[in-house]
């Protein structure tokens, strides 16, 4: 569609992550759009819109974060919304994508979560998807509508560049990160090394040994998601145990659950650097954590789906939002 063929755009919200939605529409010079998202009393979700989405580019902020099934629903029910409300073009703004670790099928009879929400999301009336960090790249691939997957790296990357550590090493929490650290770590200019883990059940890691040259460094650990945070508390104990510095950490989705809070406070990590793609209550946040706001990488992403811009330049991490 041209650039100009929408009457104008607005920004809405569901209820997981207000604080976030709200910063996105100021950077973007805008209010959110006046909706409301409740619910009647047998727990069914309510939407309201109260303003006109007629021939309108609209973009519903909404991370299907805890309780994922009721922000899940939240977003179909709002998508569902505008276009049976006719507005020009529907955009799910999802920061933190929900049922993405099943992402295949790992053994006999496991369901395919990932692509059950994203044929939910088309289904509901969704014509594009802008997301962060899914957990595989190829999920990108389970939606039948153009999905803008931003990466939070670069982010991370500017943070840790910014506190000029010397001696660094960048280590990938397993084999599946690696191509994220490796990234890292070109833009530091530093070496690698890897963790290399089994997972004897689902949120259970056990280390097995660690690839490379991790003594005396001054290591960041790099990682999508922090889930029960067994992963990166194993890991960073594990490369101090054998000589490391100092270890630090980042992460895109603080998901923090169970015993996350715990592990992170007795774990070697010295500091951990997370973004906000998850609100995250004050009783959860600990003095060694540092949070990065996604809201301009958000808003400038969505000014350039509105306008035709290019996105592949979000991806650079020498880019300063």
């Amino acid at each position: 569609m041209k650039n100009g063929a929408f009457s104008d755009y607005k920004v809405f919200a569901g209820n997981s992550h207000l604080e976030l939605a709200e910063e996105i529409a100021s950077i973007m010079g805008k209010s959110l759009g006046k909706a409301t998202v409740s619910k009647f009393s047998d727990g069914e979700i309510s939407v309201n819109v109260w303003e006109s989405v007629r021939g309108v580019d609209v973009y519903i902020v909404q991370s299907t974060s805890e309780p994922v099934n009721d922000n899940l629903m939240e977003l179909l029910i709002m998508i569902d919304a505008m276009k049976r409300a006719s507005a020009g073009r529907i955009n799910a703004v999802i920061p933190y994508y929900g049922y993405a670790r099943q992402d295949r099928k790992a053994k006999a009879r496991d369901p395919i979560t990932a692509k059950l929400v994203a044929d939910l999301i088309v289904a509901a009336g969704a014509d594009r998807v802008l997301t962060m960090d899914l957990h595989a790249n190829q999920i990108q691939g389970y939606f039948n509508i153009p999905v803008d997957h931003l990466v939070g790296m670069p982010i991370l990357a500017r943070y840790f560049k910014e506190k000029n550590l010397e001696n660094v090493c960048v280590v990938s929490p397993d084999h599946g990160s690696v191509k994220r650290a490796r990234s890292l770590a070109e833009f530091l200019n530093c070496p690698i090394a890897i963790v290399d883990k089994r997972r004897p059940e689902p949120n259970k890691s056990e280390i097995m040994n660690i690839i490379g040259d991790i003594e005396g460094k001054n290591c960041i650990i790099l990682d999508d998601m922090i889930d029960t945070a067994g992963t990166i508390t194993n890991a960073a104990n594990a490369i101090k145990s054998m000589g490391a510095l100092n270890v630090y950490a980042g992460a895109t989705h603080p998901v923090l659950s169970g015993p996350a809070i715990s592990r992170i406070q007795d774990s070697a990590i010295c500091e951990l650097a997370l973004l906000n793609t998850i609100p995250m209550p004050e009783s959860k946040k600990l003095e060694k954590m540092t949070f990065l706001s996604v809201a301009p990488l958000f808003a400038e992403a969505m000014t350039r789906v509105y306008t035709n811009g290019s996105i592949s330049k979000l991806f650079d991490v020498n880019r300063a939002f």
